[in-house]
């Protein structure tokens, strides 16, 4: 059986687009080559296996090429931004602070939101979508999509400090501990240390190193999940690469 012999499973309800198209004009590759990867069982679409001629609504499906979600919404809208120190973590603020709309300007068509938050006196990494369910699973707890921040404390470190923290310690609201932790560098009486954890209570990060008796006087996070804050530049925002959007949908088991 040729390629082109090849039928879709269903009808397609009008109004749809052939998969090939979709996938190339995701930036999977050119059409031929995605012909190839349907023709080699490599895409599925709804949970099953694509056939070519296909055809999807680009909008609704869910497509994964080789296991990794592909979107193909073109309304969507996937951001890495670094909050500078000062800023709130609003789009907008009623008592007229900077705010993160604010280093957004024209760039953006669709309105966006926030993926969780830093607090005014923090910065670096947040993520910015309208993607919904994307948000509110790398927000719940329950997925465990972990952060990493880099601290500027008061030293000296002691030696057990990672062990202490990775045990836990007792705060007012339960106790938290940190999935791993390093002393990066030290300048005097003062130490930068990285953190990871998933949690995501407020003030966190500057709760347990104060509680272990090193408070925090710069914080910044470097990663969520799979994605790094990199050498973006304050205030700066950059689209996420397709790769890097598959790689937050597998980090929340999708």
């Amino acid at each position: 059986m040729s390629r082109d012999d090849r039928t879709p499973h269903t009808d397609a309800p009008e109004g749809t687009e052939r998969l090939q198209k979709v996938l190339a004009a995701a930036g999977v590759g050119s059409r031929r080559a995605c012909e190839d990867l349907i023709f080699r069982r490599r895409v599925t679409v709804n949970g099953r296996v694509a056939q070519l001629g296909d055809k999807v609504d680009p909008a609704t499906a869910v497509i994964h090429v080789d296991g990794e979600r592909l979107v193909t919404d073109t309304r969507l809208v996937y951001l890495a931004m670094n909050k500078p120190r000062g800023v709130v973590s609003t789009m907008a603020d009623e008592k007229g602070r900077t705010a993160l709309a604010d280093f957004l300007g024209n760039r953006v068509e669709q309105r966006v939101y926030h993926v969780g938050r830093l607090d005014a006196d923090s910065e670096g990494l947040l993520l910015l979508t309208n993607d919904g369910t994307l948000a509110h699973r790398l927000m719940h707890p329950s997925y465990g999509v972990p952060k990493t921040y880099l601290c500027e404390v008061s030293g000296p470190i002691p030696r057990n400090l990672g062990k202490r923290l990775m045990a836990g310690v007792e705060l007012e609201d339960g106790p938290a501990k940190v999935d791993s932790f390093r002393v990066v560098d030290t300048l005097g009486r003062t130490a930068q240390v990285e953190l990871t954890l998933h949690e995501g209570r407020k003030h966190i990060v500057r709760r347990i190193l104060a509680e272990a008796g090193h408070p925090v006087s710069r914080l910044i996070r470097t990663s969520i999940g799979p994605i790094r804050l990199g050498d973006l530049r304050a205030g700066r925002t950059r689209r996420l690469t397709n790769a890097e959007v598959a790689a937050l949908f597998k980090a929340v088991g999708d």
